[in-house]
């Protein structure tokens, strides 16, 4: 038996000292998995907070199969999905022809550090962070998408493709207009 499973176990039964255990050994990630759906810091640790009261509140639930950082993190995720369909409404996007431009991102995400990255997509419209999310960080396909959000398919590819197309704008304002801008000023 492994020191997960005698902490999960004590998370079962209820004990304290279990729960600040499992806390202290997955806070950090499940923060920052909060704060890719959520738009600041204060929100991502309201959703940490309620995501752990359903962990331990749920945890029985988990039957040992499969892993148990990928539960916790379904967990989390469907904590958040919560939060935002609370907070806000979903509208149906008919247009769906958006061309995907060139781009090279490998050039571009060599300069960008994890950070740089996180609090651009936090500056996405809510709409577009959930999906651009799920999608692209969580590997959710566009039909299990429309299941969890309750829209169509195609609003779906629509949210994910503005999203691409505002980061890519906001990549190039941040990362790349500055140093072409240095270049024209030599």
């Amino acid at each position: 038996m492994t020191q997960l499973d005698d902490i999960i176990k004590g998370c079962v039964a209820g004990k304290p000292e279990a729960q600040e255990a499992l806390y202290k050994k997955y806070s950090g990630k499940l923060f920052g998995i909060s704060l890719r759906y959520t738009k600041d810091h204060s929100a991502a640790e309201d959703v940490l907070q309620e995501g752990f009261m359903k962990i331990f509140t749920n945890i029985s639930s988990f039957k040992g199969t499969g892993s148990f950082e990928g539960w916790i993190r379904r967990v989390l995720i469907n904590t958040a999905l919560e939060r935002f369909r609370k907070h806000f409404q979903m509208y149906p996007i008919t247009d769906v022809n958006e061309s995907e431009s060139s781009f090279n991102y490998d050039n571009v995400l060599n300069d960008i550090s994890v950070k740089d990255l996180l609090n651009l997509i936090q500056e996405l419209p809510p709409a577009y962070r959930m999906v651009f999310n799920l999608y692209a960080i969580d590997g959710y396909s566009h039909k299990e998408i429309s299941n969890i959000l309750n829209i169509s398919i195609g609003t779906s590819k629509s949210n994910l493709s503005r999203a691409r197309k505002l980061l890519q704008i906001k990549v190039n304002k941040h990362f790349i207009l500055p140093d072409e801008e240095i270049s024209k000023s030599c």
